[in-house]
């Protein structure tokens, strides 16, 4: 069996694939100290083992910026921290007007529908669902500005010291700057969630078919998190967009059994393409060397 240092976890491997982390070791044993992921075009990334959280490459790590949907994870913590996923929620007419003032994604939902929390849960954070995240607010706060009260609450029991929320889509609501996040912060945000079996089922899910039933239509929702189709490995999380966010991407991937959880955020004005691509460096950069030192085809 091999023994591999990921991040100062010594993980070993077999030909079954790789362990449980095992006892500690010291950082310099890891093989790209002293590189860095080279063409990532975001201004502020992170990279860190999806396990213990430390932080492998990094740049303006704890530079708060503008975060779009992306905050949406914290909207999903949120409701899934509650455990009450079957309660049913009625999508309030104010939600609608909410996508339309602020020229929100949607994910199709109709005012007066009765969907679960576990549906609109896949409405938010497949489609981006704006209107999801107002549904979903205004029965977890309850209303807006209780929700977004648990948000920061959240965010603030779980170290996120660069981080605030003021709407639960991360749309630029007071302000293009008033819902921000650091790179590291964001590290920290997606490795609770991910850690959360149902929400961890949701980020990872390519599509969602809702069949038509009492009280609401039927829906079919599809992610925006194309590294889900493109990386072996992709489980999740959630991508991101606003003018003054540019376009950004928390990711998860698990290949060979090794975790490893990112972000990047405004790797271009608008192309996702780009974040997706920015990711794919960082994970090459992560993973390329692992996969020289480890007996796997």
């Amino acid at each position: 069996m091999l023994q591999v240092v990921v991040a100062g976890v010594v993980v070993a491997v077999g030909q079954g694939g790789v362990a449980a982390p095992a006892v500690s070791a010291p950082l310099p044993m890891v093989p790209w100290v002293g590189s860095e992921p080279q063409g990532v075009r975001a201004p502020g990334a992170a990279l860190a083992d999806g396990v213990t959280g430390t932080l492998l490459w990094s740049r303006e790590a704890s530079t708060p910026v503008p975060i779009a949907s992306i905050a949406k994870v914290m909207t999903a913590l949120v409701v899934v921290s509650s455990g009450d996923l079957e309660r049913a929620v009625t999508v309030p007419s104010e939600a609608i007007g909410y996508c339309v003032r602020h020229d929100g994604s949607t994910a199709g939902l109709a005012a007066g529908e009765v969907l679960t929390a576990r549906a609109l849960l896949y409405a938010l954070m497949l489609p981006s669902g704006c209107d999801a995240a107002y549904t979903l607010a205004e029965s977890f706060g309850p209303g807006q500005e209780g929700f977004i009260a648990r948000m920061n609450d959240t965010a603030s029991h779980i170290g996120m010291g660069g981080t605030q929320f003021t709407d639960p889509s991360g749309l630029p609501v007071p302000t293009d700057y008033s819902t921000y996040s650091t790179p590291a912060d964001l590290v920290s945000l997606g490795l609770r969630a991910m850690m959360l079996p149902a929400f961890r089922e949701i980020a990872g899910a390519r599509d969602f078919h809702l069949a038509a039933g009492p009280g609401h239509r039927e829906h079919h929702w599809h992610t925006t998190n194309q590294l889900l189709h493109r990386y072996p490995g992709a489980v999740g999380i959630k991508t991101g967009w606003t003018d003054a966010a540019g376009s950004c991407l928390l990711f998860e991937t698990v290949r060979a059994g090794i975790p490893m959880i990112g972000v990047v955020l405004h790797s271009s004005p608008g192309s996702g393409a780009v974040a997706v691509d920015d990711a794919e460096r960082m994970l090459r950069w992560v993973y390329d060397p692992l996969f020289a030192a480890l007996p796997i085809g």
